[in-house]
């Protein structure tokens, strides 16, 4: 999945909020899974970003 704006779709559908502030927020922080593989590219592998839900973050 390639862009914050998917992701963020991607996990309202898993019943996860977040804005594009704190996806951004994460990113910076490392705590998101992502690869940056060119300049203002991210790319989310969906297996990393449910093990991430699963593991990392209790329900908002």
């Amino acid at each position: 999945m390639h862009g914050v704006k998917p992701l963020i779709s991607y996990l309202a559908s898993q019943n996860r909020s977040y804005s594009e502030a704190e996806i951004h927020e994460l990113i910076a922080k490392k705590v998101l899974p992502h690869s940056n593989p060119m300049s203002n590219v991210l790319v989310f592998d969906l297996d990393h970003i449910d093990w991430w839900i699963d593991q990392m973050q209790p329900e908002k």
